[in-house]
């Protein structure tokens, strides 16, 4: 099943437009058979996520705390671990650095 529109559906088409926006992967884990999680599409894109991270990129988390924001913050840390070749204790220091720049927000209830 393919959404045709969704929350903030026009405010991302406008960004698109303006290029403030020039990605944007949907993850629509409850509408459709096969489940696609968020932290599989960031698996999918590790190599991408790290660099646009390295370059200043922000990292914004919204939605279910109990388990969805869980696991995209130990995605994001073992992916962090895996591209960079660094080890967790590193990887965790490095996400620690973008939640003091602000650079990794959490909006989650």
């Amino acid at each position: 099943m393919k959404l045709q529109t969704f929350l903030y559906d026009t405010e991302f088409k406008d960004m698109q437009k303006n290029g403030a926006l020039t990605r944007l992967d949907c993850a629509w884990s409850r509408d459709q058979n096969e489940k696609v999680y968020v932290q599989d599409k960031m698996r999918e894109n590790a190599e991408e996520l790290v660099a646009w991270l390295d370059s200043g990129a922000y990292f914004y988390v919204c939605g279910d705390a109990k388990r969805m924001a869980k696991d995209v913050d130990s995605a994001l840390h073992e992916i962090v671990a895996k591209v960079k070749n660094i080890t967790p204790d590193e990887a965790a220091v490095y996400v620690k650095q973008l939640k003091r720049d602000k650079r990794y927000q959490r909006d989650v209830y």
